[in-house]
């Protein structure tokens, strides 16, 4: 098995880097990318962890991306971890997130919310997302789950809701590939997009922007939307990936390599990948 789209503790994961190297061996993986998001603190802590599990790992990440209908994601496949450019920008998306984390508490408490940023970053123990201030409102019965706690306080639309600053894509994309990495637009089906003709309309542009890739296997694609990405990648001469969007205990719906039990990521996909990097190189 392969997985192309995992998360650790660096990001929203709940595994660390070599925890997650660990249990990607013990799930038989041969082929796994760490794809934090707008972060590439645990890559090194995976290679190194990598280096005698017989694992061909991948460095990677996954950046946000300016998107009003939905939520855009662009993967960044074999990026230099030692890009001053990419970990420059990346410190200041950080540095933004963190401010925009104290700002939700804020408004949270202005709600009536009996939460404190200290009490979430120590549920985190490390990078802070909505995800590990749902859980202190999920523990305190604010919400009864993730996606109650999401879609009452957290989701565009919630009056607690406070926008992330994003790139726009076109940045991002150029960013990934001044790292010396290859960008792929991640999982398509949270773009908010509903007629195919428009999801083609986007492709089309982000191919004008440098898109290399498209994730068409997902673990919350459908097989229609699974089998439309793979005919625009062929079209489009675009490169396909797949990946579960594994985030361990966080998402405990999704599995290692397997997403919701009846994902299947081609192995052929990280051969072609490699093959493309090594002809680019």
């Amino acid at each position: 098995m392969i997985d192309l789209h995992t998360h650790s503790t660096a990001s929203d994961g709940s595994y660390t880097p070599t925890e997650l190297i660990n249990y990607a061996k013990a799930k038989g993986i041969r082929v796994l990318a760490l794809t934090d998001h707008d972060t590439i603190a645990g890559i090194s802590e995976a290679i190194e962890a990598s280096a005698s599990s017989g694992i061909d790992f991948i460095p990677g990440v996954e950046i946000s991306a300016l998107w009003l209908s939905g939520t855009m994601h662009i993967l960044g496949y074999y990026i230099d971890p030692g890009s001053e450019l990419l970990h420059g920008t990346l410190e200041h998306l950080q540095k933004l997130r963190d401010e925009r984390n104290h700002k939700i508490i804020e408004k949270l408490r202005e709600h009536g919310i009996d939460i404190t940023y200290e009490e979430v970053e120590k549920v985190a123990g490390g990078q802070i997302g909505r995800l590990h201030i749902s859980r202190i409102l999920i523990e305190k019965g604010y919400a009864p789950d993730v996606q109650s706690a999401f879609k009452k306080f957290l989701t565009n639309g919630a009056p607690t809701y406070i926008p992330k600053v994003r790139l726009e894509p076109p940045k991002a994309i150029e960013l990934i590939k001044k790292a010396g990495g290859i960008p792929v637009l991640a999982h398509p089906c949270t773009l908010g997009l509903k007629e195919f003709s428009e999801f083609e309309k986007l492709f089309f542009e982000l191919k004008e922007a440098g898109i290399e890739g498209i994730e068409a296997y997902y673990s919350d694609h459908s097989r229609e939307l699974t089998d439309f990405c793979l005919a625009m990648a062929d079209k489009l001469d675009l490169l396909v990936t797949g990946g579960s969007d594994f985030h361990g205990s966080n998402k405990k719906h999704i599995d290692l390599g397997v997403g919701r039990g009846d994902l299947v990521i081609p192995d052929e996909l990280a051969e072609g990948l490699k093959r493309y990097r090594e002809n680019r190189s």
